[in-house]
């Protein structure tokens, strides 16, 4: 069996230093209370792919939408105060 490699050089090379940035980094941190609850709701549905859904799945739903909505509510809202703060 033959290998398929690319025959050509990348266009741009990679940096050596692949390591997030201090903004990447804060701005993962501000959205961190987002990110475990979109897990949170994923984990909720994937439970269900293989099985139907009970009463109190439907309560894990909608608990896990409540906790997404909440918490996108309270990213905006810090992301607007900070905003209101600078301006």
């Amino acid at each position: 069996m033959e290998s398929i490699v690319a025959r050509h050089v990348g266009v741009t090379r990679l940096p050596v230093d692949l390591e997030p940035t201090d903004a990447e980094l804060a701005a993962i941190d501000a959205e961190m209370s987002v990110i475990e609850a979109e897990v949170e709701l994923l984990d909720a549905l994937i439970a269900l792919l293989d099985r139907p859904a009970s009463a109190f799945d439907g309560r894990r739903i909608r608990r896990a939408h409540r906790r997404v909505w909440a918490a996108r509510r309270d990213a905006a809202n810090k992301s607007s105060a900070a905003g209101a703060a600078v301006a």
